[in-house]
């Protein structure tokens, strides 16, 4: 099998299934005889753009990007639901706004953060429960402290009204 063809079969079993890892996408590979290696199946995914995103259960899943796809109303939702989920504190130090998560799940919320092309943030860092964001002065760190504990709070409220 080429690699277009092959590449179109990946992204039809994405959009079709949930894939949460490579071995997933390996193995239904296979169910359709296709002969792969795992290295090619990381250029696939590197070259289709694969990202990891959240289902509706909030499990990490493959998922095709496509910025055009990428509405801001529909970002913010997810960024407030994973801050739900995974935020255990925000706090600024200077220029920096320090998002604290549970463990494993840092570098999910920064690539969110990133898709939501906030202009205060110009760059994020992700640990592995830690996320950094780099504003341009402090000022700016606080203002992205109290957006996201406003976002967190508001959730913390509506499940207390539950």
């Amino acid at each position: 099998m080429h690699k277009n063809e092959r590449q179109a079969l990946i992204k039809q079993m994405i959009n079709q299934h949930t894939i949460r890892t490579q071995e997933d996408l390996l193995a239904r590979l296979q169910e359709e005889n296709v002969d792969i290696t795992q290295a090619t199946i990381s250029r696939d995914i590197r070259d289709l753009e694969i990202i990891k995103s959240i289902d509706e259960n909030g499990e990490p899943k493959f998922a095709l990007y496509n910025s055009s796809q990428l509405q801001n109303q529909a970002e913010q939702g997810r960024l407030v639901n994973l801050l739900n989920d995974v935020v255990t504190k925000i706090e600024h130090v200077q220029f920096l706004t320090i998002i604290h998560t549970l463990p494993d799940n840092a570098s999910l919320l920064a690539a969110i953060i990133d898709e939501t092309h906030l202009p205060e943030v110009k760059c994020s860092l992700a640990g592995f429960d830690t996320v950094v964001l780099i504003v341009s002065d402090e000022a700016h760190a606080i203002e992205m402290k109290d957006y996201f504990n406003e976002m967190w709070q508001k959730q913390v409220d509506e499940q207390l009204e539950s």
